[in-house]
């Protein structure tokens, strides 16, 4: 984990889509950035160190699914050769994230945000990435606790 502070690029991998979502410059709170669609590995992880530099990011956290048995899955394999090909065309660190769950839990936040069930249908991939980005900003708090005045 980096221990410097400022925005954090958060990945959600997908077959057809990736969504992206961007702390705010202190590294405390995610936002929904965009979605984009799957095209090779090289050029997603091109087009994620352009939109990183563009903000000027200090991190990036790409969401990795893992099995029961603490093994990646396949969608956490792809995960980890995307890292690999973002970790090659950048110096910004890359961190693989736990991602179980995330798009089960943006779709259950927009249910109790009270969005109707038809307006519910769609990708939930920006969303899915910001409940990867908070988890991890929040698991970082514990490391880098906010300092009181």
């Amino acid at each position: 984990m980096s221990s410097e502070r400022g925005r954090v690029l958060a990945v959600d991998p997908g077959e057809k889509r990736i969504g992206l979502a961007i702390s705010d410059p202190t590294g405390t709170i995610a936002n929904p950035l965009q979605v984009l669609k799957h095209v090779s590995r090289l050029i997603d992880a091109a087009t994620i160190v352009q939109i990183a530099q563009e903000w000027g990011v200090v991190e990036i956290v790409i969401g990795q699914a893992i099995e029961l048995d603490g093994t990646p899955g396949v969608m956490g394999r792809k995960a980890q050769r995307l890292a690999e090909a973002i970790r090659a065309q950048t110096e910004i660190p890359v961190v693989l994230w736990d991602e179980s769950g995330s798009t089960q839990t943006a779709r259950s936040a927009r249910q109790k945000m009270g969005v109707k069930r038809s307006q519910r249908r769609g990708h939930m991939d920006d969303l899915a990435a910001v409940v990867i980005l908070q988890s991890y900003l929040n698991s970082r708090d514990s490391v880098f606790p906010i300092e009181e005045e």
